[in-house]
């Protein structure tokens, strides 16, 4: 696939607890190009310097950056700059980190552990894109609990499970300081 450059506004998240790091949001056009809906993976510029990050749905069937303090220091930018992007999707999805509390699951269940390990790459970001969009930690819990289950049980994705967010609403963007 082709590289796509596109400008966007860096964002400064609103909430005070995700302070830290900016958000820009890419344009629909520029995201209906990417493979999938869901988390994906890119590598690109932003002004020229390099990075290799997962974009993340937005709910509307678009994407989001993440961009760290680092690389917006590196890049010499700040929230309410303009940004010119560079992203190409990344020729393989890079492999997901296990959190601790899968691995450990996973772990005792050794049927489960065998399907984990012969699903693909992007079967087990959705896995984890849906444990761990759970905002509670019951919820977590319990989705661990269904995830083991449903893999001792030969299926290799997590079924009815929308990972663009656009139809369970489940998934968005940041919102923006002001």
């Amino acid at each position: 696939m082709e590289s796509m450059c596109f400008s966007a506004t860096l964002l400064q998240p609103a909430q005070p607890e995700t302070t830290g790091w900016y958000f820009l949001l890419l344009p629909k056009a520029v995201s209906e190009k990417l493979p999938r809906r869901g988390r994906t993976s890119v590598s690109g510029t932003i002004n020229e310097q390099p990075f290799q990050q997962r974009l993340e749905p937005d709910g509307q069937l678009s994407h989001w950056l993440k961009v760290s303090e680092e690389l917006a220091a590196q890049a010499g930018v700040s929230a309410g700059d303009k940004v010119t992007l560079t992203i190409a999707p990344v020729a393989v999805e890079p492999e997901p980190e296990l959190p601790a509390d899968l691995q450990a699951a996973l772990a005792d269940n050794a049927a489960a552990w065998q399907v984990w390990q012969q699903t693909s790459t992007l079967a087990r970001v959705d896995w984890l894109h849906w444990l761990t969009s759970a905002k509670q930690a019951k919820t977590r819990q319990k989705r661990i609990d269904d995830a083991c289950q449903m893999l001792a049980a030969g299926k290799r994705r997590v079924c009815c499970f929308d990972p663009s967010g656009f139809y369970s609403k489940a998934f968005r963007a940041p919102q923006a300081a002001q």
